[in-house]
């Protein structure tokens, strides 16, 4: 239930995160969950890590998978699933489950997500990152990681009590040959993570050693990156890894793509049941971590389910009706539901912005479209002429602190991030919106002007038309976009909106040459260890330029080798003011070149909780330090073994 309200600024302060050192002491390529983020899809896996519109597009290229038939650990109906023994997801998984396959790339499954912060309900990672606070808890590994003294080894010890599905143990051996396939290939752990780990050694079963890739100077290439991996990379069993490689004959592709149905986990639930309308999971009863060197205890729900919407719609609805327990989805005005319908509904916290935002939605501009990339004047109008006010107002229902309150920069709003710049020194490059005038003359000034009479400014004598892009359906991007589009005819830039599919935006602005999307949306990386770094480089760096299938950074191509250097170089800086002033620079050239501008700031987590069953969830003033990550996603499993039933259930 609600609880009494609390100053948003004491609680701001009370969940700051990730100072440099916390991030260089403590995910993605999927990994840098720069995916697109919307209210009608896995807004975390952000997470994205396949990005949410990478999956999209799997829910509606795959075929469906036949229904499962629940197995013999039960014969509970599973249309009627024990309440009282049930917890209920929403806004997670919006079609039939391609595959059960941790090593593939063809994947819509929430269960099995490898994302900035990992899900572990089936797969487990070696530790679980607290994005509060930037811990890092064991998981299967057994105690604190150790680095040599130049960071370029990596040593974990794995826990004696782990253990598979099967009663084998986890090994130091199943941790390499869980990188080396990915490697092998190219999933999303080798994808994200071969360009920052040479290899990964088992010195024995219990001890791992993660040898850092090097500069030619013998330097780490980015130790931030390999702390990443521990958290982020979903641990798999090596002796099923070699049982799928040798029935698809070591083809990449069909690797990739295996349904993997008989995948052998070490977490807490496994599958049960999955069709075209509900995904449900177990508790295995001899899951390891209820040794005392772990939980101590299994999850208190039985099931864990997941019934397939149709529409963000369907899913208010149905939460409404407390017929999902836990939602991760964008609910407009989520207050009305405790103030005006007296429901038993919770959020992260009491007021305003109701969750912690970690993620920036952005908007970039496309440097393959001439007019974008020759005028830095035109792309700074645009930006300054946006009114974002509007955006927050409309899009968030003003969950979501404004530019006023969070000057924009290179960073979220966490009181960690924000003290890594000097906001003095860029202040006056800085702006709020809907500054029509400043941007006529930014235009006017650089001669980008009406010269017909026609009401729209020309550039090389042809009227500039522009789109703006978003998918359809996510109404809450659309809602920014419009106001993307409506600062464009203020200041006479002719620029419409485009709303394509998901599945047909992902294959767009993930393609390097494209020229179809002139300035359109995507998220950032919010909740990983190497932030605020890994942001930076989605921002800056030059790896992405030309990469195909580009769902991790830089979708816009732009190249800066000033920005690109100062990002490379960051990773082994150790000296606090040096790396103030590295970001310092790199917001000052942000903010002057304007390669891409933020829209809005946005939570890492939508999360909302219906009590009408369960009680007992985390929130922000309760003392527990569990972060509001849909009590499934790094240390925020931990809600599972704390969650009671309501009176009478």
């Amino acid at each position: 239930m609600k609880k009494i309200s609390k100053s948003l600024a004491v609680i701001l302060a009370a969940v700051m995160i990730m100072s440099l050192f916390t991030g260089c002491s403590k995910s993605s390529s999927n990994e840098s969950s720069t995916t697109p983020e919307s209210s009608t899809a896995t807004e975390e896996s952000s997470k994205e890590e396949t990005s949410t519109a990478a999956e999209e597009s799997s829910q509606e290229t795959s075929e469906a998978s036949e229904a499962s038939q629940p197995t013999d650990e039960g014969d509970a109906d599973v249309n009627n699933l024990p309440r009282n023994e049930t917890l209920y997801f929403g806004g997670q998984q919006w079609g039939t489950v391609n595959t059960w396959n941790p090593i593939g790339t063809n994947q819509n499954n929430w269960v099995i997500s490898t994302s900035q912060i990992n899900r572990t309900l089936m797969m487990e990672t070696l530790y679980m990152y607290d994005m509060l606070t930037g811990k890092m808890y064991p998981l299967l590994a057994d105690g604190d990681y150790s680095w040599n003294d130049d960071q370029t080894e990596l040593t974990v010890k794995i826990k004696p009590a782990a253990h598979w599905s099967d009663n084998t143990p986890v090994t130091a051996q199943d941790v390499a040959a869980t990188f080396d396939i990915g490697v092998k290939v190219g999933n999303n752990i080798g994808n994200g993570y071969g360009g920052y780990i040479d290899s990964i050694e088992a010195k024995d079963d219990s001890t791992v050693v993660i040898h850092a890739k090097k500069n030619d100077d013998g330097t780490p290439v980015n130790p931030m990156k390999v702390l990443d991996f521990i958290v982020a990379c979903p641990i798999c069993q090596k002796a099923w890894i070699d049982t799928v490689s040798e029935r698809n004959n070591g083809d990449a592709t069909a690797i990739l793509n295996d349904k993997a149905e008989d995948v052998v986990y070490s977490g807490p639930y496994h599958y049960y049941y999955a069709d075209d309308q509900k995904v449900i999971l177990i508790r295995d009863d001899n899951y390891w971590g209820q040794d005392a060197s772990m939980w101590g205890s299994l999850p208190v729900p039985k099931y864990i389910a997941h019934t397939i919407f149709s529409d963000n719609a369907a899913t208010e609805v149905a939460f409404k009706a407390g017929e999902i327990d836990v939602n991760q989805q964008f609910l407009p005005n989520i207050q009305d539901l405790w103030e005006k319908d007296g429901l038993p509904v919770s959020t992260w916290l009491d007021d305003v912005p109701y969750g912690v935002c970690l993620t920036i939605p952005t908007a970039w501009y496309n440097m393959n479209i001439p007019v974008l990339a020759e005028n830095t004047a035109l792309r700074k109008a645009i930006a300054i002429a946006v009114d974002y006010d509007t955006i927050i107002a409309n899009a968030m229902t003003n969950q979501s602190p404004s530019f006023k309150d969070v000057p924009r920069s290179l960073m979220n709003t966490t009181d960690g991030e924000q003290a890594l710049y000097d906001r003095d020194a860029v202040k006056d490059l800085q702006w709020t919106g809907n500054d029509i005038e400043g941007a006529k003359k930014l235009l006017d000034d650089a001669g980008i002007v009406d010269s017909d009479g026609d009401g729209w400014r020309e550039w090389n004598g042809e009227k500039i038309s522009l789109n703006a892009v978003c998918p359809n359906g996510w109404s809450d991007w659309q809602a920014a976009i419009e106001v993307v589009a409506a600062a464009g005819q203020k200041i006479g830039i002719d620029i419409s909106t485009l709303y394509p599919e998901a599945s047909v935006y992902s294959t767009v602005y993930s393609n390097p040459d494209q020229t179809d999307y002139d300035i359109f949306m995507n998220g950032t990386t919010s909740a990983a260890p190497s932030c605020p770094w890994a942001r930076a480089d989605q921002f800056f760096g030059e790896e992405y330029v030309g990469m195909q299938n580009n769902f991790s950074g830089n979708w816009g191509q732009y190249k800066n080798d000033e920005a690109n250097a100062i990002v490379q170089s960051i990773p082994t800086m150790t000296d606090e003011q040096e790396i103030k002033d590295a970001y310092t620079k790199l917001t000052e050239i942000y903010l002057t070149e304007v390669p891409s501008f933020a829209l809005m700031y946005r939570p890492a987590f939508f999360y909302e909780v219906n009590e009408s069953v369960w009680t007992n969830y985390p929130s922000a003033d309760d003392g527990r330090n569990i972060p509001p990550s849909d009590c499934t996603d790094g240390y925020g499993i931990r809600a599972l073994y704390e969650l009671e039933l309501v009176d009478g259930q």
